[in-house]
């Protein structure tokens, strides 16, 4: 457990992953920057993630690019070497991040608490954050700044993007009319809705006068799934799917007026510029990973899936408890129109 931890002079993150966990880390950050701006931070983090956050301000990044195998600890170790830090958080209870830790040298190693240091996380700390009660994540995050003293707010986000991205989105995107932002592919193609279902939405946001634009990474999953919502849809649907880099992406959200997304970065993505999301649950809980300022306002079915496989609410079982199989289905339209309506 935590004791009196004095104000460290020197902090070192380690979060490698993934987009909108290092979004709800960047809203931590910067609660310390505030309170404490004299502290030198120093974030090892994966290099997809460091493409969005790189212009951060006071914030030294280092790469750990887990493509790389074992190459990337002896990097690490190298890049590390006669260095200290006063405090290391090691926010990720991943058995990789924590073989990471071991080549960062901290007087004290803050890890999470026994229930959440998953992988054997706690063997590699020397101190655990605060227990807590079914936290969102970002809440387990935030419970790191507390254990230096830092007395946290309300989650406020200055993210590293400017009038080059905003440009982009205004050029790419008809401005004579207010767009909504469909997000629809997660890493794994189960936690997906289906493109038939996606499609409805688009033209029901159509009819309520709105652009509809598509956006999501290159990688095949991505790419397909967007022109199967297009071959569905009976309206014209404007596609930045694979278009955009990260900062660009994070421009078109800041504009967009509503963004409809699964359990995926872009979801957390908008949180961090104010735009309301509705996200789509039903494997993971979305009291624990949905958008942080739009928890009512998810179509989730989660907590019925957990139940049926369970026999116990959400509540009564470990709090990263997933539902599991082909269940995103469940989902349906009206769902999500009662979101939309909600939110528009």
């Amino acid at each position: 457990m935590l004791g009196q931890i004095p104000t460290p002079k020197s902090l070192c993150i380690l979060r490698l992953s993934a987009i909108g966990d290092v979004c709800h880390a960047v809203a931590m950050v910067q609660q310390i920057q505030k309170q404490y701006p004299e502290i030198a931070i120093t974030w090892v983090l994966g290099k997809v993630e460091h493409m969005l956050l790189k212009d951060l301000p006071g914030i030294e990044f280092i790469i750990f690019d887990k493509s790389k195998g074992t190459a990337a600890f002896k990097e690490l170790k190298a890049v590390m070497k006669g260095r200290k830090f006063d405090v290391l958080f090691h926010m990720q209870a991943a058995l990789r991040a924590s073989i990471a830790s071991l080549c960062i040298s901290a007087k004290i190693k803050i890890g999470f608490d026994r229930a959440r240091a998953r992988e054997g996380q706690w063997l590699f700390t020397n101190k655990k954050i605060a227990a807590q009660e079914q936290p969102h994540v970002l809440e387990g995050f935030m419970a790191f700044a507390n254990a230096i003293g830092v007395k946290t707010e309300a989650p406020h986000w200055l993210m590293p993007f400017g009038e080059s991205e905003r440009a982009f989105a205004k050029d790419s995107i008809p401005q004579d009319k207010f767009y909504v932002v469909i997000s629809a592919a997660a890493s794994k193609a189960e936690r997906n809705w289906q493109p038939e279902k996606y499609a409805q939405a688009a033209e029901y946001l159509s009819e309520k006068g709105y652009h509809v634009v598509l956006c999501g990474g290159p990688g095949a999953l991505e790419v397909n799934l967007g022109e199967d919502i297009i071959k569905h849809a009976n309206v014209e649907l404007i596609n930045l799917v694979g278009k955009t880099n990260l900062k660009q992406l994070m421009a078109v959200l800041e504009s967009a007026k509503l963004v409809i997304a699964p359990d995926t970065g872009p979801t957390h993505m908008a949180t961090t510029v104010e735009t309301p999301v509705i996200g789509l649950y039903a494997h993971s809980n979305p009291k624990r990973t949905g958008p942080y300022t739009c928890q009512n306002n998810v179509a989730s079915v989660y907590e019925e899936c957990v139940l049926e496989q369970r026999g116990k609410p959400s509540t009564q079982l470990p709090w990263n408890t997933r539902a599991k199989g082909e269940l995103m289905h469940r989902i349906s339209f009206e769902m999500v129109k009662e979101q939309i309506d909600n939110l528009l």
